[in-house]
């Protein structure tokens, strides 16, 4: 394999950077808050699963009372 020299790779690195396609503001602003829903909708969920639970446990050990 040949070795590349410190002057190749850094040309090497620019072109590649070229190639970078960034997202729009729009695009980002979506996907913000699409993660700040999906984020609070799942924390909704698990909170109603583990309150689910607690309430289980809580039947449970009042049999044992």
């Amino acid at each position: 394999m040949a070795k590349t020299t410190p002057g190749e790779f850094i040309r090497q690195v620019h072109v590649e950077a070229g190639k970078v396609v960034w997202p729009t503001g729009k695009e980002t602003w979506v996907t913000a808050v699409m993660v700040f829903l999906l984020t609070a909708l799942l924390a909704l969920f698990f909170f109603a699963v583990d309150s689910g639970f607690a309430a289980i446990v809580q039947f449970l050990l009042g049999l044992l009372a």
